[in-house]
């Protein structure tokens, strides 16, 4: 049985503070919740010869569910005692600081332009062992503080401090950023809205990824409907 450890605040845990887009803390039994299980396992089996400390989330286009997937994989991984960090590197467009009911004042575009140090962006959510770094202040370049050293070097020490260090990225086709830290990184998942995003647009998507020169672990195809004799209509599948 998996359990689910909060952090208390006060006396109690107030479950209005968690998020409705975390299905694997206010469903911890559900179906959905057990493909994020299952993806978590083909993660790991993915790359069995080779340390995965690093991991994108990415997707083709805006919309089909990569920052959610990114917060629930997070959970998932923190369920198995492991030190989790997700960093928000979409600070075009971020979110995760609402999914997790964080701050935004200092994150990750603080740390790159070296107005920041880590310590003072690391923030604890409401999960133990999962802490987030959010996008921090929206600047004007993101894809040059992208390209710096001091991703480099933020990346390194946080592989130190952390079990895995899941990064939410901006959709693939919309801009460089995904490319950059693709490159970066481990592995790469790539999120497939099923139904809705275009194919021309999905295999576009893969080739940057494999101008990249990333290890594409998979993707994961989201809003997947069922067979008729389930009780849920999406499905979270993951894929080679």
């Amino acid at each position: 049985m998996v359990k689910l450890s909060l952090r208390k605040k006060g006396k109690n845990v107030e479950t209005a503070q968690i998020a409705r887009k975390l299905v694997t803390i206010s469903g911890t039994k559900s179906y959905i919740t057990e493909q994020f299980r299952t993806i978590r396992t083909n993660i790991k089996f993915s790359m069995p010869d080779e340390p995965l400390k690093t991991l994108l989330i990415t997707s083709s286009t805006p919309g089909e569910g990569k920052s959610t997937n990114a917060a629930n994989l997070g959970v998932v991984f923190a369920q198995e005692d492991k030190r989790v960090l997700i960093i928000d590197a979409d600070m075009r467009k971020p979110t995760l600081h609402h999914t997790f009911k964080t701050f935004n004042k200092v994150g990750l575009s603080n740390i790159l332009a070296r107005r920041s140090a880590l310590h003072d962006a690391v923030q604890e959510t409401f999960i133990v062992g999962l802490d987030v770094i959010t996008s921090g202040p929206v600047p004007p370049n993101p894809a040059e503080l992208l390209s710096s050293q001091s991703l480099e070097a933020l990346l390194q020490q946080v592989k130190n401090d952390y079990d895995i260090v899941i990064i939410d990225s901006p959709p693939l086709l919309s801009v460089t950023d995904a490319q950059i830290l693709a490159n970066k990184c481990d592995g790469t998942i790539m999120i497939l809205n099923t139904g809705v995003v275009d194919k021309r647009a999905v295999k576009k998507a893969k080739a940057l990824l494999e101008a990249s020169h990333t290890k594409i672990l998979g993707v994961v195809l989201n809003n997947y409907k069922t067979p008729s004799h389930y009780n849920y209509y999406e499905e979270y599948s993951f894929s080679e």
